[in-house]
């Protein structure tokens, strides 16, 4: 069996947040090969500034290619909506038979996972790795003990994409936040900027 993370996201854009998580997981645990799944636009949510589908499923395509042990994944786009996390592994369980599939999430999430549909299902039968997350405030949230949840030491990344976009409205340098290639490519298509 291929152990394989899915590290599910937005990626409005992509940004190297997103990679030096994706490449400590592929690199610092037992996971073989990540898939960074792209989930669709819900359609009960307005849209505000999420790009289409494929315009961020490009993005993380082409930020991907120096990576060989990171994919693109648009499972979710085929999915019914909303997509449920359970849902998302019971198809590609079966569809992959030869793969082991767990779930890379920030601490963050870890707290509200309890309220995610078939959390209990899904942790007895899937491995989740956590990644920290710089928590505001005194107390961060305390660990959640169980054979199936690992926390790595992976680098505590303050990036968001929500940033991102507002500095390219105010057309300041982001440059250094993303992938060459997906800065190229957000350039050429004039994206976020108004």
């Amino acid at each position: 069996m291929k152990k394989t993370g899915l590290f599910f996201g937005s990626f409005n854009p992509i940004h190297i947040g997103h990679l030096i998580i994706a490449n400590h997981m592929a690199e610092y645990t037992d996971m073989e090969e990540i898939w960074l799944v792209v989930s669709p636009h819900n359609p009960h949510k307005e849209k505000k500034t999420l790009l289409a589908d494929y315009h961020r499923l490009a993005m993380v395509r082409i930020a991907l290619e120096d990576y060989p042990k990171l994919r693109a994944s648009d499972i979710e786009f085929s999915l019914p909506q909303p997509s449920y996390t359970v849902h998302t592994l019971a198809y590609l369980s079966e569809k992959f038979p030869d793969r082991e599939f767990a779930l890379i999430m920030g601490e963050d999430n870890l707290k509200h996972f309890h309220k995610w549909k078939n959390a209990d299902y899904i942790l007895e039968n899937h491995h989740i790795y956590v990644y920290p997350r710089y928590i505001r405030g005194d107390e961060g949230p305390k660990k959640v003990e169980h054979p199936h949840i690992h926390y790595t030491d992976a680098p505590i990344i303050e990036i968001s994409a929500s940033a991102i976009r507002q500095a390219v409205k105010e057309r300041k340098n982001f440059r250094p936040l993303l992938p060459e290639n997906v800065w190229k490519y957000l350039d050429e298509m004039n994206f976020y900027k108004t």
